[in-house]
């Protein structure tokens, strides 16, 4: 595909060409677009040039890395478009008509949003409205179920801790008053002793 046909295929998927923000992500896509070597030599990155001339990447963020080929970029290819090679992981400039492979970065969504997605696409879409508002409901109801049973089982724990620490206060009340017991039969003995020999004298 063109780089033009490449960016209309990633933003219809909902994301952009990929931008290339360090060494680390540079190795990454190198190492996962040696698998399509057969097929392509090199993929459409996302830098563009603004209309003043300056490089950006199609997502907007500052081009802070760079991994240039050899002699690239030629300042007489102004309005070429980038590409990185599948073999070396250098980019080069092609004409934006080249037909390459592409990368696309999609932005990571919470599942939260991913619902709210959902819904307010559901708004858009009539005819699989009623489809993603079931799997919204689906999800509410998940969540809530799981909440159920994380309250339901705190609370039990709860209340098992508390019954064996009443359990506990009871077993030392109950030896409390064997042993508090136990001494006032000693006394009652020792009572009864003196007066059977006071009686006996």
């Amino acid at each position: 595909m063109s780089w033009t046909q490449s960016v209309t295929q990633c933003v219809q998927s909902g994301g952009t060409l990929a931008s290339v923000e360090d060494l680390a992500e540079s190795n990454f896509l190198v190492e996962h677009a040696d698998l399509y070597t057969s097929k392509t030599s090199g993929f459409w990155i996302g830098i563009y040039r603004n209309v003043n001339g300056q490089l950006l990447w199609q997502d907007n963020s500052a081009l802070n890395f760079v991994n240039w080929g050899k002699g690239q970029p030629s300042e007489d290819q102004f309005d070429y478009c980038v590409e990185l090679s599948a073999f070396s992981g250098y980019w080069s400039s092609l004409p934006c008509s080249s037909q390459k492979g592409f990368i696309c970065k999609k932005p990571k969504i919470h599942p939260l949003l991913f619902a709210l997605y959902l819904f307010t696409d559901a708004k858009k879409d009539k005819a699989h409205g009623h489809m993603n508002m079931w799997i919204l409901l689906t999800l509410v109801l998940i969540i809530s179920l799981g909440m159920g049973f994380m309250i339901y089982f705190l609370f039990k724990i709860k209340t098992q801790s508390e019954t064996e620490r009443e359990a506990r206060q009871r077993r030392t009340l109950l030896e409390y008053r064997c042993v508090l017991t136990g001494r006032a039969d000693e006394n009652d003995s020792t009572n009864n002793k003196e007066k059977n020999e006071h009686s006996v004298v």
